[in-house]
């Protein structure tokens, strides 16, 4: 990687910023954004069906770049207006009934844990959580007693949880998945753009995935993965429209047969195009690339802080650049000022978006740091040279 060229690409940094807000919402490469506003002033000029059909060669690379991300096809991949909006239609798809039961983890994101309760309380399915070795690690031997128990519809993990570095064991539950013939649902909305991601080893039926995190998309983008045998069993959202189907009969209808049954027609080509750049960018610098670059930032970013005196509350053998620190007392305050007084991009996550963790690590909030490629090792010092001075 050149990251003096990616810098250079990155016009949100040329005020001088420290940005290492990448898993909320990452600055897009300028091309992402131009590309944006050149086609917003086409749709203003002749309209938005024009402009769709003119660049509707260059709009259907989206399937293509996708798919070349995650090692799928791109029959399998359909657009979604965010990683959230990608996991409901999955789970829509899915026809529950009173008694089935879904088995998630303590990690599971906030908004994934709201809608397996709110499946809970409509529809009297149980939810039921694995359990974590002293590590923190997925208790696989847990996992599989729960399958033998219990029966499952469906697996949900998500990869990275938002609230700490965590990587989670998606691939050895994809195992048991395949071997118990259980569908199983990931939520890469914090990995895809800062791992390599590879849905085939991963073994899932649906992935969900955001634009604007690690990906450097824009805002109101994201991605579904189905896998074929899904596709095969013709799994489709609960509420279809004529993206979805064919209406073939006055009271029937026929489903597409790729993963754009899961869309709406409606969406923003604008954003769609913006998305494209953004994968394409990614794909050209190489996920692998990314991926050991980052290591190096975040394992040296939690060892200043771990010098400084400062709790790291990223727990687990296998971490990724999400950084999750306070300081002994539990103050975010001082920290959060500091930074801003930097001019540092952060985050702050509160207990309630991680309930049980937090609950489990007794805290009640922590600051988050997510450096990405075009932060250099430089930044990741003077971060630290920053926040060591707050002890």
């Amino acid at each position: 990687m050149n990251i003096d060229t990616i810098r250079q690409d990155t016009r949100g940094l040329s005020d001088g910023k420290i940005f290492m807000n990448n898993a909320g919402s990452s600055l897009m490469p300028s091309i992402v954004a131009d590309s944006m506003i050149d086609y917003l002033e086409l749709e203003e000029q002749i309209g938005g069906y024009e402009v769709a059909a003119k660049n509707a060669e260059v709009l259907e690379e989206f399937y293509d770049e996708t798919a070349r991300l995650i090692n799928a096809k791109p029959s399998n991949i359909a657009f979604a207006t965010s990683a959230t909006e990608a996991y409901a239609k999955a789970l829509s798809s899915i026809m529950f009934k009173e008694g089935d039961v879904i088995i998630t983890t303590a990690d599971d994101y906030i908004s994934n844990q709201i809608t397996f309760i709110s499946i809970k309380k409509k529809l009297k399915v149980n939810v039921i959580r694995t359990k974590n070795l002293p590590d923190n690690e997925l208790d696989l031997e847990d996992l599989e007693y729960l399958i033998k128990k219990h029966n499952p519809k469906l697996i949900a993990v998500t990869h990275i949880p938002t609230n700490s570095g965590l990587i989670q064991n998606v691939e050895g539950v994809g195992k048991l998945c395949r071997q118990y013939d259980i569908l199983y649902l990931v939520d890469a909305c914090q990995s895809v753009g800062q791992l390599a991601v590879d849905v085939e080893k991963l073994g899932c039926d649906f992935l969900s995935a955001t634009g604007r995190k690690f990906m450097r998309g824009p805002r109101g983008t994201g991605f579904l993965y189905v896998s074929d045998k899904v596709l095969e069993q013709n799994y489709a959202p609960l509420l279809l429209d004529m993206r979805g189907a064919d209406w073939t009969e006055f009271d029937n209808y026929e489903l597409f047969k790729s993963a754009k049954r899961f869309e709406s027609w409606e969406i923003s080509y604008a954003s769609l195009m913006g998305f494209t750049h953004a994968l394409q960018y990614a794909n050209n610098i190489g996920l692998h690339a990314i991926e050991h670059y980052n290591k190096g930032l975040s394992e040296r970013l939690r060892e200043n802080l771990k010098n400084s005196g400062f709790d790291v509350w990223d727990w687990g053998k296998n971490l990724s650049s999400i950084v999750t620190f306070s300081d002994p007392d539990g103050d975010l305050g001082t920290i959060q000022n500091v930074l801003k007084e930097n001019n540092i991009y952060f985050s702050v996550t509160q207990k309630n978006s991680a309930l049980i963790d937090f609950t489990r690590k007794n805290i009640n909030g922590i600051v988050r740091l997510s450096p990405h490629y075009f932060n250099t090792v430089e930044e990741i010092d003077i971060v630290s040279d920053v926040l060591g001075k707050v002890l």
